[in-house]
């Protein structure tokens, strides 16, 4: 319930501190049941009162990505967000996992991975929740739609061959700059694509870009693979199938 004017916490952020107050007991050696009748009860109460379904995501599927990738401009800027498109969609990347890529291993200290060119593609190694992994990205048929072929124009053209792999642009948009990307700009980057390419144009604005989220080019990966599900998680890097 609310205190002194504070808002009301949701069902999830009840949770997540009585997972974090299970925790906090066990590293002192006592135990918290969150089975405990008491417990349980009360917060079965509050999620029948209080609960609202989640937004589900929408996956982003091939088609989709090619044309949000379409509504870029061939600016610089306009390079380096293809290039994270396409990247981020072919590897089923984690927002922060993009934007924490460097050109070689150990280039800075913040770096999450570093990104490999070869023959026939790229390999990505990356530090992931799960530990590192290998993430590989096969070349495409047109260079409109090849992650890698996005990349080396990007890197070429912004004279990127050391650090961080995407970078801010200045603001006249002719240069490259030292400065990482946040994950939160290839959040609004897919959102604003969406928009501009008119997918899901049937729906409100407001429901579109509720319907999109950061996770979406994971998500769309993992929904349109049609492969093995133990590849799309060593794929994604997730804990279990």
């Amino acid at each position: 319930a609310p205190v002194n004017g504070a808002p009301a916490l949701s069902v999830a952020t009840i949770e997540r501190r009585l997972s974090g107050l299970s925790w906090t007991y066990a590293q002192r050696g006592f135990s918290l049941d969150r089975k405990n009748r008491h417990i349980a009860t009360v917060l079965a109460g509050i999620k029948r009162k209080h609960a609202r379904p989640p937004v589900q995501k929408e996956a982003i599927l091939p088609e989709d990505i090619l044309a949000m990738v379409a509504s870029l401009p061939f600016s610089l800027q306009g390079l380096r967000d293809r290039a994270i498109l396409l990247v981020g969609y072919a590897g089923g990347l984690r927002r922060s996992e993009i934007v924490s890529l460097d050109v070689g291993k150990d280039d800075t200290p913040d770096s999450g991975g570093w990104i490999e060119i070869v023959k026939d593609g790229a390999v990505l190694t990356l530090n992931a929740k799960t530990g590192w992994r290998e993430v590989e990205i096969g070349r495409g048929s047109h260079p409109h739609s090849c992650p890698v072929h996005a990349v080396q124009q990007w890197m070429k053209l912004a004279k990127i061959d050391f650090g961080p792999v995407f970078v801010r642009v200045s603001r006249d948009g002719k240069r490259a700059l030292d400065a990482r990307l946040s994950d939160k700009h290839v959040a609004r980057l897919i959102k604003r694509t969406v928009l501009a390419s008119g997918i899901r144009a049937e729906l409100p604005e407001k429901e579109r870009l509720a319907l999109f989220s950061g996770h979406s080019l994971r998500a769309g990966l993992a929904s349109s693979a049609e492969v093995d599900e133990r590849y799309v998680q060593k794929q994604l890097g997730h804990t279990s199938v």
